[in-house]
C-alpha cells in the first residue's frame, strides 16, 4: 500500500498541544508549528482500525495486559534489531518521561547524583531537580557536524552517580551511538556501579544507512547495568496514547523497578494502551519505513536550501528522528534576538535550542514531519527573515 504524505490535516481545535498552544505561549495565532515532537501525518489506518473496534464495543472498563502486547514487543525487537528479549521482562509504563520519573524515585534518594549529557531532551534536567536530585553534566562535544562523547572526561563526570540517563538516539542532535560507543558506557557504568536508563524512544526513527543497536544488547555488562524504556508513539504519531514499556534483563532491576510501579498502580494501562502497540509492530513496517524515506527527503530538502539559500545557517543532520538541530551562531544573535527572528519575522514556532541546556544557545531544534509544502514553506519564510537582518 502507498500512503500519502503530502496530505494537509487541519489539526486547529482538537486540542493538539503543538497547534492549540501556540497563542498561549508566543501570543499569536500565526506561527507554522514545527516543535512538539509529533508528525503532521495521518496516524497509521492500522492503528485506528484498531481504536475503532475496541470503540465498537459499549463498555470502556478496566483493561488488561494481553499475551499479544507482550509477544508484539518480542517480535519487533527480534526483527528490528536482532535482540532477543523475554516477555517477563516487559512493563507497562504510562509514557517515558514518566518512567524516567519513576526510575529516579526507585533507584534514587533526594540529593543523589545523576549524570546527563547536554544539549538533551529538556526533561532530563528539570525531572531530576524536580525530584531533588543532584545533576551533573557530561556535556557532548560537536566535532564535525556531530555529537561525540569525551569518554576520558565521563568516566570522571559519571563516578559517584546512581543513576546515567542517556538518550539513544540523541535529541536534539539525532546522533545514533554506536555498539562501540555502547560498550564503553555499559563497561564504565557497570564498574563504577551505575544503572543505565536508555531512553530509546527514537529507536524506530533510525534513518537509512544507520542502524540502532538497543543498548541492553551490547554486552553482559550492559544488560546488567540498564533499564530500557521504549515505546512506539513516536514513529507511529500516537504519543497522545502514553503506551510505553520497560525492558529490563537484570532480574533483581526488574522486580524493583515491577514492584515500584504495581504498588502505586502505574502498571496497569488503559483501554487503548495494549492493543494500540500490538497493531503498531504488528502491522506497522511497510508504513514505517514510507514514513522514514519521507522525512528523509524533507530532511534533504532542508539541507540543501540551506546550503544554497542560506549558508548563514547550518544543521546538524539527524542520524535518526524527524528533529533537526539548526546550527544558527553564524547569525552572532542573543538567544533572545534569535527566537525573535524566527517568531515574529519568520512566524515559525520552533523549539529554542538554549532550553536544552546551555550547550544548545544558538540552535533552534526544527521537526520536519509535516508534508513537504509546509517545509518549503518554512524556509521560504526563514530566508526572508534571515535577509531582514
Amino acid at each position: 500500500m502507498q500512503y500519502n504524505f503530502d496530505e494537509i490535516i487541519d489539526r486547529r481545535g482538537t486540542d493538539a498541544l503543538k497547534i492549540d498552544a501556540i497563542p498561549g505561549i508566543w501570543g499569536r495565532e500565526d506561527l507554522l508549528p514545527l516543535w512538539v515532537a509529533d508528525m503532521d501525518f495521518a496516524t497509521p489506518p492500522f492503528i485506528i482500525d484498531e481504536l475503532r473496534r475496541r470503540l465498537d464495543h459499549e463498555i470502556l472498563g478496566y483493561t488488561m495486559r494481553t499475551p499479544r502486547w507482550a509477544s508484539s514487543i518480542v517480535a519487533w525487537q527480534q526483527s528490528r534489531y536482532g535482540w532477543t528479549i523475554q516477555p517477563e521482562w516487559l512493563n507497562f509504563v504510562p509514557g517515558i518521561v514518566p518512567g524516567i520519573a519513576f526510575v529516579i524515585s526507585c533507584f534514587t534518594a533526594p540529593g543523589d547524583a545523576i549524570l546527563i549529557q547536554p544539549p538533551v531532551y529538556h526533561p532530563y534536567i528539570h525531572v531530576p531537580q524536580n525530584l531533588g536530585r543532584v545533576l551533573r553534566e557530561n556535556a557532548l562535544d560537536l566535532v564535525d557536524g556531530q555529537y561525540e562523547i569525551d569518554f576520558e572526561r565521563f568516566e570522571r563526570d559519571v563516578r559517584g552517580c546512581k543513576l546515567f540517563l542517556l538518550c539513544h538516539p540523541h535529541n536534539p542532535g539525532g546522533r545514533v551511538w554506536t555498539a562501540d560507543e555502547l560498550r564503553r558506557m555499559a563497561e564504565i557504568c557497570h564498574r563504577e556501579g551505575v544503572i543505565v536508563v536508555s531512553d530509546e524512544i527514537h529507536a524506530d526513527l533510525t534513518l537509512p544507512p544507520y542502524h540502532h543497536v538497543p543498548f541492553a544488547s551490547v554486552s553482559a555488562e550492559a544488560a546488567e547495568c540498564s533499564i530500557t524504556l521504549m515505546s512506539p508513539s513516536k514513529a507511529f504519531n500516537m504519543a497522545g496514547l502514553t503506551s510505553s514499556y520497560s525492558i529490563i534483563s537484570n532480574e533483581a532491576l526488574r522486580e524493583k523497578f515491577h514492584l515500584h510501579l504495581e504498588h502505586s498502580e502505574l502498571n496497569l494501562g488503559h483501554v487503548f494502551a495494549f492493543n494500540s502497540v500490538a497493531a503498531a509492530y504488528s502491522h506497522g513496517t511497510e508504513w514505517l519505513d514510507q514514513m522514514l524515506a519521507y522525512v528523509q527527503g524533507n530532511i534533504d530538502y532542508v539541507e540543501q536550501f540551506l546550503t544554497a539559500e542560506l549558508p548563514q545557517i547550518g544543521m546538524i543532520r539527524p542520524q535518526a528522528s524527524y528533529l533537526v538541530f539548526l546550527d544558527c551562531r553564524r547569525l552572532g544573535l542573543s538567544v533572545k534576538a534569535l527566537s525573535e527572528l524566527f517568531v515574529d519575522k519568520a512566524r515559525l514556532a520552533l523549539n529554542d535550542g538554549a532550553m536544552f541546556g546551555k550547550e544548545g544557545a544558538g540552535f533552534m531544534r526544527l521537526n520536519v514531519a509535516s508534508p513537504r509544502s509546509v517545509i518549503v514553506e518554512a524556509m521560504r519564510r526563514l530566508k526572508a527573515a534571515v535577509s531582514s537582518l
